[in-house]
């Protein structure tokens, strides 16, 4: 289950939390190398603020906050279903750290459901970069959840990414299992 978090620049860190800034880790994320971080930030968009929204470390070459469906709202920008890292044509908004703001253009998306896999278990299951696929749910709330995305690469790690919202309605937890079905 994902909920919102943002991915920031090296950059947009400093400007948020002062020169040479480094991410503290507090916990690792199913994903090598990914880190929930201690610090959070402020998202403020046209019509409300979040606060205490968790970075997700390591620095990344593009800065991307991703929010719930209902987190669109309450903030008063339109929102986008995108994979990470596509984020051209998506809307923009304002972070705010202890020691600075950070102005986006873009850079705001709902994250597109998702399964990572790294190259073998990509093999395994004869999936690929780029394939979509469908995902069956167990349960009082079973459902077929369509147009999955398939990401494979050499650093992922078999896992799921849904949203907070869509694992709630499902009744799943980070502990359930789904099914891949074509």
């Amino acid at each position: 289950m994902s909920g919102r978090h943002l991915h920031l620049t090296k950059e947009h860190l400093e400007i948020l939390f002062g020169k040479d800034y480094e991410l503290t880790p507090i916990k690792n994320l199913t994903q090598p190398g990914q880190f929930a971080a201690k610090e959070t930030v402020t998202l403020a968009g046209p019509k409300s603020v979040i606060e205490n929204v968790r970075i997700i470390g390591p620095v990344r070459k593009e800065t991307q906050v991703e929010i719930l469906t209902s987190d669109a709202f309450k903030l008063g920008v339109k929102p986008v279903v995108r994979l990470s890292g596509d984020l051209k044509d998506t809307p923009g908004i304002t972070i705010i750290g202890k020691n600075g703001t950070v102005v986006l253009k873009e850079g705001v998306i709902v994250a597109q459901r998702h399964i990572h896999l790294n190259e073998e278990q990509g093999r395994e299951r004869n999936l690929k970069n780029g394939d979509v696929v469908n995902l069956k749910t167990t349960g009082i709330r079973s459902a077929i959840l369509e147009n999955v995305s398939v990401r494979v690469g050499n650093n992922g790690y078999l896992d799921c990414h849904i949203d907070q919202e869509e694992a709630n309605a499902l009744g799943l937890n980070s502990k359930s299992y789904v099914e891949i079905v074509r």
